[in-house]
């Protein structure tokens, strides 16, 4: 029965667009109870069918309006739940107050403060890797989760720091991702999703949940990746801003992509379309979270690109990659040498193995001295490629320069 329940109280809430800590609160209002008797945690608990409600049921009702018995009520098995960000919450909430929040009192400003080092790591992630990044970037989520645990503060202060939490888990993710550190970046970006749905944003959570999905993806679990991409779609709904939508939607396509198949393909290509239609609809006053400062045409163009070049398409990935990379800002060494990796595929493909060893000599160039497990990865990647090739003199003597040094 505590699984019939769980799941009715899943789609009640999301049917309301209420995180699990928004129904926590809304219970103790119910029952008129003071402090935090039910938190977070303990509504997943209830969802996932690990413990049942039991002397809560009337108040859960209470809070969602409906009578007690169709909270009982087996749901429809003709519809299964389509799988939703609570599905790839922490087990635990790192995010768990300590004691009676009787610390030292946190303003505004201190949140402002953790909201510029925020900017100041997105800004560095820019021109530096993640194995130079990852010490400050951690440095920072410990600092912002233990104000949090430990601090005491206004409702409006929590959210915001709750924010703040979420945004630093995705740039640090992002960073110990990049410097080849997989599973604790998993383990940021889960914490990062718990944060901002506590703090109802649904955006932010979107945001995270697609940079997880990228990592899935291009790390063995591409079908975890379509999944996790999908429902980061879903839960941010129709309303997110358009920079946002358009970023879940070149995730998603993304997954499809790196999951392989003729269907898969099919799905990505359909996604590119709808990221640029989602993007059209951005106009001066569309109000945009400051983090998807970077997304625009030429990052679509760079995904689309990317995309035909895994689906072997080089006709339309080589031109699309020459258009971007012609207009790149060569201060970001990573990210060109990234986007020269997919070129130098794509010309392979297009049976150019000659030019595609030129390219090739200028990723190394460019990687050789960026801290970056994703560049060394590409490069691996790439010259598995040009083997096909190794009777061609350009592609000999730079397999033969690799394997010496």
């Amino acid at each position: 029965m505590s699984g019939v329940i769980g799941a009715n109280i899943r789609r009640l809430r999301e049917q309301r667009g209420w995180s699990q800590a928004r129904l926590a609160r809304e219970v103790c209002l119910a029952a008129q109870v003071q402090g935090d008797p039910v938190g977070r945690q303990e509504v997943s608990r209830w969802e996932t069918g690990k413990r049942s409600p039991r002397d809560w049921l009337p108040y859960i009702a209470a809070a969602f309006g409906v009578p007690v018995d169709e909270l009982r009520m087996p749901e429809d098995p003709g519809t299964p739940a389509l799988p939703t960000l609570a599905d790839f919450l922490p087990e635990e909430d790192p995010l768990s107050p300590l004691g009676s929040r009787a610390g030292r009192r946190i303003a505004m400003g201190q949140v402002v403060d953790l909201q510029k080092r925020v900017h100041g790591l997105r800004l560095a992630d820019d021109v530096l890797a993640g194995r130079d990044l990852i010490r400050p970037a951690l440095r920072d989520l410990r600092r912002a989760v233990r104000l949090y645990r430990e601090g005491s503060f206004s409702g409006d202060v929590g959210r915001q720091l709750l924010r703040q939490v979420g945004e630093l888990s995705q740039i640090a993710g992002w960073i110990a991702s990049d410097a080849g550190q997989h599973d604790e970046a998993e383990r940021i970006y889960r914490l990062g999703i718990s944060a901002a749905r506590q703090a109802e944003d649904h955006t932010l959570a979107g945001n995270i949940a697609g940079s997880l999905a990228y990592q899935l993806s291009n790390t063995g679990r591409e079908a975890e990746g379509v999944i996790l991409a999908r429902a980061a779609l879903r839960d941010a709904g129709p309303d997110a801003p358009p920079k946002a939508r358009a970023l879940y939607l070149d995730r998603v396509a993304w997954a499809h992509t790196k999951a392989g198949g003729v269907e898969n393909g099919q799905r990505a290509v359909r996604a590119l379309g709808e990221a640029d239609e989602a993007l059209s609809a951005d106009t001066p006053d569309a109000e945009s979270p400051a983090y998807l400062y970077w997304v625009d045409e030429g990052e679509l163009r760079i995904v689309e690109s990317r995309v035909y070049t895994e689906l072997h398409k080089p006709l339309r990935a080589v031109p699309l990659l020459r258009e971007v990379l012609g207009e790149y800002d060569a201060t970001h060494a990573r990210e060109l040498a990234l986007y020269l990796s997919w070129l130098a595929v794509a010309l392979a493909d297009a049976n150019e193995p000659e030019e595609a060893a030129s390219v090739v000599e200028r990723v190394i160039s460019l990687s050789s001295d960026v801290a970056s497990e994703r560049t060394a990865e590409r490069v691996r990647v790439i010259l598995r490629r040009l083997k096909d090739y190794a009777d061609v003199p350009e592609v000999a003597a730079l397999l033969a320069d690799r394997q010496a040094a």
